[in-house]
């Protein structure tokens, strides 16, 4: 095991030096002249080539390159161009409130996603699961702008339960008041489409030979869905989960943009739109290196849940 994390964690600096590659020459070919961003249209060839050398522009780029990568690794990017604080530090002031949101709706997402599958799965064809599927198919159909909308028409301006927008210091405050509606709203959205995922894996299990054979020996349906089939179907549930774990640290971009979430996903959208390029630059790299080290955890924790897989 620690031979296999060693040798993935070696595996990974060739694949950041590419992502940081990509980045880096991306920019650089079509993303503007940052001078001339920074100086607005009003500057002067002067002010814009005063620019120019404090960014380091006029540098040869190996240079401009050997401060990119020193930016990354030190967490130093700068200020951000649009507000003029650094970096990094409004990357940490942001992560707390998109966890705050993203966190208690993957836990609801992935706890409320498994049972319904399983129970759909154990009832294939019958009244309950074509039910279940045509309702998440309807609710597919439907944009994320319409839950968005009449549940805060429903929730906030008629029922009064919720409000509509808002966010303080305190994380109790947040998490009680002003973070369940976004959280019911992205859950809605987001059980439909993983409930359907589930089920298939459920199926594909129900299916195999041990589950006959189980049968065949007596066990009882409790035993063989909780103790069998959720064991084998926990390796592709896992991988899923794998795929939704960097989202939690961006956020859902429209969730904290229309409840007014000071979060991580509404800086990177405001950065998009004003051209921010430090912030776009670090959020992409940090997150394809988060990404890669919650593959390699997603990896141990196959070995974790089922013995026979072998990792090489």
């Amino acid at each position: 095991m620690f031979a296999y994390i060693v040798r993935r964690l070696w595996q990974m600096i060739p694949t950041l030096l590419g992502v940081i590659l990509l980045v880096f020459f991306l920019f650089k070919q079509f993303g503007g002249d940052p001078a001339e961003i920074l100086g607005g249209l009003n500057a002067t060839p002067e002010q814009i080539e005063s620019i120019r050398d404090q960014l380091g522009l006029n540098q040869p780029v190996w240079y401009q390159l050997w401060l990119f990568v020193k930016s990354v690794f030190t967490f130093d990017w700068g200020n951000s161009w649009a507000t003029g604080q650094s970096v990094s530090k409004l990357m940490i002031e942001r992560v707390p409130a998109t966890l705050t949101v993203m966190v208690p709706l993957l836990i609801l997402e992935v706890v409320l996603a498994i049972p319904i599958a399983m129970w759909v799965a154990y009832r294939r064809g019958s009244l309950a699961d074509r039910t279940v599927m045509i309702i998440t198919t309807v609710a597919l159909s439907i944009s994320l702008l319409v839950y968005v909308i009449v549940f805060q028409w429903l929730f906030a301006f008629q029922l009064g339960w919720f409000p509509v927008q808002g966010w303080t210091g305190s994380f109790w405050t947040n998490l009680l008041v002003y973070t369940p509606l976004p959280v019911l709203v992205a859950v809605l959205v987001a059980l439909a489409p993983q409930t359907r995922l589930y089920r298939s894996f459920f199926l594909d299990e129900i299916g195999q030979d041990y589950v006959r054979t189980a049968r065949a020996k007596g066990l009882s349906e409790r035993v063989i869905l909780f103790k069998h089939v959720f064991r084998n179907a926990t390796i592709p549930i896992l991988t899923n989960i794998g795929v939704l774990l960097p989202g939690i640290f961006v956020g859902s971009f429209l969730l904290e943009v229309f409840f007014s979430i000071p979060g991580l996903g509404r800086e990177i959208v405001v950065a998009v739109n004003r051209s921010d390029y430090p912030v776009i630059q670090a959020v992409t790299v940090y997150l394809a290196a988060l990404t890669m080290i919650i593959n390699l955890l997603v990896d141990i924790a196959y070995k974790l849940v089922d013995p026979r897989v072998v990792l090489k």
